[in-house]
């Protein structure tokens, strides 16, 4: 009850975090990788690095538009720099490989990509497209899993309920990604939307379980009161249920039945993701950071917000239907 209780001071971490994210993003935006814009990714790793102004200096004499160079570090522990550039042909591919090996020592191209800009953008909008399908297929499920409970909100409010705290679970990684973009310049690419799809089906699985319980206890603290009518020669049956208990004392027993659950779901969780950031390749890292993200901002807006935000609903819809 505790949750429920103190709903307003958890719904308003929830708006702040949620509209520090916006801002973060809207201010910072995100640095897309050349999975969305198109371009060529290099990789090359040294024995012993050049300096990186002596590196950028080198690619520039080459006249190949706008690029970036970062640093980095190779699978195999090597120091390592991120060439970015736009779509190189295969005589400007050779010849940047030949400048960037001929600096520092024991030079190796360990990475090459390129992607056209029209495949970029079927990226982009496949990217779009699979999140906008998970969002509404959820939808669709809770309020079909939640069918027949009507009382006090109906089916359609748990799942509208689900990915508006959805919203919130997918704001913080992002932001997050924005801040990394804008500090250390890591790029958005596929692997940040697998994590995305990773944080919607663990988040609102997370959810649901909570809601679930809602339904059990719902259905176990209710009176039925059946009535019969006739309508052109027709009976009907019209079933009117009525609560045993306050709605926000059922729903803040299932969050305090279901904390133990989601806590220790989460601790497992976020143990193999901080062991795949420091024991997996580099590759992985901003993959299993983002995970994390998703993970921790998901336990809290599916303990702290998702049921708070139905019974204030609930308590919306009475004091107007009162008024």
């Amino acid at each position: 009850m505790f949750i429920i209780t103190y709903k307003k001071v958890f719904l308003a971490i929830f708006a702040a975090v949620v509209l520090g994210s916006i801002l973060i993003i809207t201010t910072l935006g995100l640095n897309l990788g050349i999975d969305f814009t198109g371009g060529s990714l290099t990789e090359v790793s040294y024995e012993v690095a050049p300096d990186k102004a002596e590196l950028e200096q080198a690619i520039a004499s080459e006249e190949l538009g706008g690029i970036s160079v970062r640093e980095s570090v190779s699978e195999v522990g090597k120091d390592a720099y991120l060439i970015r550039t736009r779509d190189l042909s295969e005589p400007e591919r050779l010849e940047l490989e030949t400048i960037v090996t001929s600096l520092g020592e024991a030079g190796d191209v360990t990475r090459f990509t390129s992607i056209g800009p029209v495949i970029g953008q079927e990226l982009r909008d496949k990217a779009l497209y699979a999140i906008l399908g998970v969002v509404f297929i959820i939808v669709i499920y809770v309020a079909f899993a939640f069918r027949g409970i009507g009382t006090p909100v109906n089916s359609w409010t748990y799942g509208v309920t689900t990915i508006f705290v959805l919203l919130h679970d997918v704001l913080v990684p992002t932001a997050l990604m924005a801040i990394l973009g804008y500090t250390l310049g890591v790029e958005v690419d596929v692997l940040f939307v697998m994590a995305m799809l990773a944080v919607l089906g663990y988040s609102v699985n997370d959810t649901i379980v909570v809601f679930d319980r809602v339904r059990e206890n719902l259905v176990a603290n209710r009176t039925e009161t059946r009535t019969k009518r006739e309508e052109a020669g027709v009976m009907f049956e019209d079933v009117e249920y009525t609560l045993t208990k306050p709605y926000g004392e059922i729903v803040g027993s299932a969050v305090k039945e279901t904390l133990a659950r989601s806590v220790n779901t989460s601790l497992t969780t976020l143990i193999a993701l901080v062991a795949l950031y420091f024991i997996g390749g580099s590759v992985t890292q901003t993959f299993a950071l983002v995970l994390m993200a998703g993970v921790i901002a998901g336990t809290y807006s599916s303990i702290c917000v998702a049921s708070p935000l139905v019974v204030s609903y609930a308590q919306w819809r009475a004091k107007k239907a009162k008024d």
